[in-house]
């Protein structure tokens, strides 16, 4: 019960502090987000993916719920870490769509080999990372539809 404790209080915080980075990230973005829906709507799209996953692991795990939820928010908190990246590639001679686009490359790869490692960690079956990388497909399908509008 104490490791529960322990990991909800853990999963709070890493949520909480991916949320300020991710905020701040798209709020300073003001040539790739062109008004506050579009920042509000990719916002909701990234966080629904975490907030699907946490619902699965609340309803279809038992014992290792917590544990799962607290590696997966620190894959969250990494992920919107490796968002900064994007003030590193600023110096690079590339503009500033490539940037977001080399940054995002960043953060997905990172997402998906520390995904992949919380679900190895936790002991969890493979279909877990394989229904994340599924959300996180159709997140991004949906970034690039009606957020961006380079799918149409």
């Amino acid at each position: 019960m104490q490791n529960d404790q322990k990991d909800i209080s853990l999963a709070i915080l890493y949520f909480l502090l991916s949320l300020f980075i991710s905020i701040l990230f798209i709020s300073q973005n003001d040539l790739l987000y062109t008004d506050t829906n579009q920042m509000i709507l990719s916002g909701s799209i990234a966080g629904a993916k975490w907030g699907i996953q946490i619902i699965a692991a609340l309803f279809l795990l038992k014992k290792k719920k917590f544990e799962f939820i607290r590696r997966i928010s620190l894959v969250c908190l990494s992920g919107s870490i490796s968002l900064l990246s994007y003030y590193l590639l600023m110096y690079l001679p590339l503009s500033s769509w490539w940037q977001f686009v080399l940054t995002l490359i960043i953060c997905v790869v990172i997402m998906l080999v520390l995904y992949f490692q919380a679900v190895a960690k936790t002991r969890i079956g493979l279909q877990w990372y394989f229904g994340w990388v599924a959300c996180l497909i159709i997140a991004i399908l949906l970034q690039l539809t009606i957020v961006f509008h380079i799918i149409t």
